[in-house]
């Protein structure tokens, strides 16, 4: 599968929406009968298109009420070290994002805690100790205006 069609990105936009869709209702959403569809979406996930389901949970109805963005500024000594860094943020599950990045900084963290004394004994304990940080900026959440992982398909529309 190189190109998307029309039919494609429907299904990819119905379930981002809703990934708990039946296929006779996915089907019947995008205008196609069950067969067809059920072997698009089979063509969709084979070409990693789609590459996971999962539920979304409401962060602080399980206890996380700290959001933190943290920009990791590392030494930048040899790619083994870079990657041995990489490998210990992966461990770490408090952090749910990390990205490189360009400007001030190597990595930005998106990391998730109960609380603020959460945070700081987890930042102390597990940040500060880890391999070639040079510093630590991080900056809190004071609020969501948008949160959403559903990814934006305009730009596929045919």
């Amino acid at each position: 599968m190189e190109t998307l069609d029309k039919y494609d990105v429907a299904i990819l936009n119905e379930l981002q929406a809703d990934g708990r869709l039946t296929n006779a209702e996915l089907a019947q959403r995008v205008g196609l009968s069950a067969a067809p569809c059920w072997r698009r979406v089979r063509a969709l996930e084979e070409g990693n298109y789609i590459v996971g389901y999962r539920a979304e949970i409401n962060r602080k109805k399980i206890g996380l009420g700290v959001m933190a963005f943290v920009r990791l500024f590392a030494e930048r000594n040899s790619s083994a070290s870079i990657r041995e860094l990489e490998k210990a943020i992966i461990a770490m599950p408090q952090v749910v994002a990390c990205h490189y990045i360009s400007g001030a900084g190597t990595f930005e963290l998106h990391v998730m805690c109960t609380d603020l004394d959460a945070y700081s004994r987890w930042s102390m304990d597990t940040l500060f100790t880890l391999p070639n940080v040079k510093d630590i900026h991080t900056s809190f959440s004071l609020g969501e205006v948008k949160a959403s992982s559903a990814l934006p398909l305009s730009h596929l529309k045919t």
